[in-house]
């Protein structure tokens, strides 16, 4: 029996989805050398409940807690990190309708997820600058709008239903939701990264699209630090349980590849490699750097769960939101670098034929290095010294809602 099917019959929230974890992991190899974009396991995924489960039971979701959601985040990634990355904006903005008053739009939202819708994202763009160039602006028919505009890093929308849209009208900036197949969206599949490429991460176009009033969820001033909020932490968690994942699935190619093998540089004959020391060193090694990333992101998923609690009992504080916020950037810094090295060190349990397209094996280095450049390392390193010797909070900005 594999340590993913033992696991899995001692968690029973494992036991519901890791038949679909291992037919996504099947799949994954051919997947990749294909390009075949994984609309097939997103629905799967969909379907089983997993997009949901954040979401309370009263709005059709399984209401888990988020040590229990990052766990089973890093078994997905560790079946295909392209999944984790897709559905990332659809958890995040579970997490900000979580985080907003309970009122009707925030009831609304919540079922739409609840009843295995997901949303994609068109919130960056590839400009000169940082700037919000799409525009709404008003329609001639009574509460709706037109939406005008281009965005690219649409992480996710190729699969979603809806799409959140980081937008501005004459008075500020705005978060829209509009449906992916309505008239005037256009997704395109031109992301060009080396890795993560079957994320749908590329561009998303917007021609008068027609936006009604309940569509518009909320206003925002990016340029405002987000204060009071788990969200930088939660979408950074995100790409950090994607790495434990990857992590885990560098240890269990090593091993597959290892034991099947029966030769060894150097050693006439047939011989086996699964019984050489130095082999041994290599995996345990391995095995060390999954299990050490994989604590980091579970410590770090309880520091999120226990904020979130103290939000709703009302008593957490802003120095509680910055504190979690630098437990994330610090173990950003350990995790990236824990992973790059697995990723590494995965080819010297092998030879040559561990390079080979049929394996695959480069796609953890690869996928591992992009997301590792979604956020600059270096400048939270930096916000982490500056925290500790002059108590300065970060000061990044992103989109955070005030009305």
């Amino acid at each position: 029996m594999s340590h993913a099917s033992t696991a899995a019959n001692s968690d029973p929230l494992l036991s519901r989805f890791q038949d679909i974890f291992d037919r996504i992991a099947a799949g994954s190899i051919a997947r990749e050398n294909d390009r075949t974009l994984p609309f097939e396991a997103v629905q799967w995924l969909k379907d089983s409940g997993f997009t949901s489960l954040r979401v309370p039971q009263q709005q059709g979701g399984s209401g888990v807690s988020l040590s229990q959601f990052f766990s089973l985040l890093i078994r997905l990634a560790e079946a295909d990190s392209n999944l984790p990355q897709i559905l990332r904006v659809n958890a995040g903005f579970t997490e900000l309708l979580l985080e907003r008053k309970d009122d009707a739009d925030t009831r609304h939202w919540l079922s739409v997820i609840g009843s295995g819708q997901s949303v994609g994202a068109a919130t960056s763009e590839r400009t000169n600058s940082t700037t919000n160039s799409v525009v709404l602006s008003s329609d001639s028919q009574p509460d709706h709008w037109r939406l005008n505009g281009e965005k690219y890093y649409s992480t996710g929308t190729l699969y979603a239903d809806w799409i959140l849209v980081r937008a501005h009208d004459q008075e500020s900036d705005l978060n829209v939701l509009v449906r992916s197949d309505a008239p005037g969206v256009q997704r395109i599949d031109d992301w060009d990264g080396f890795g993560q490429r079957l994320t749908g991460s590329g561009t998303t176009r917007f021609e008068d699209v027609l936006v009604p009033r309940a569509q518009i969820l909320d206003r925002y001033h990016a340029s405002q630090p987000r204060r009071n909020s788990i969200i930088t932490t939660f979408y950074q968690t995100v790409h950090l349980a994607t790495l434990a994942g990857i992590a885990r699935a560098v240890q269990r190619d090593a091993v597959a590849f290892t034991q099947a093998r029966t030769r060894t540089f150097g050693v006439p004959g047939q011989s086996s490699p699964r019984d050489n020391p130095l082999v041994h060193r290599v995996v345990g090694r391995l095995a060390s750097l999954a299990w050490s990333s994989e604590q980091l992101v579970n410590a770090l998923a309880g520091a999120i769960d226990k904020v979130h609690l103290a939000r709703l009992a009302g008593h957490a504080s802003t120095a509680d939101y910055v504190a979690l916020d630098i437990q994330t950037f610090q173990a950003q810094q350990i995790v990236i670098g824990q992973v790059l090295e697995a990723t590494t060190l995965l080819f010297e349990v092998g030879g040559a034929s561990a390079t080979s397209d049929k394996r695959r094996l480069d796609r953890h280095w690869r996928n591992a290095r992009t997301l590792a450049s979604h956020n600059p390392a270096t400048q939270r390193e930096a916000a982490i010294g500056d925290f500790h010797l002059n108590d300065n909070a970060p000061n990044e900005r992103f989109a955070l809602a005030y009305a």
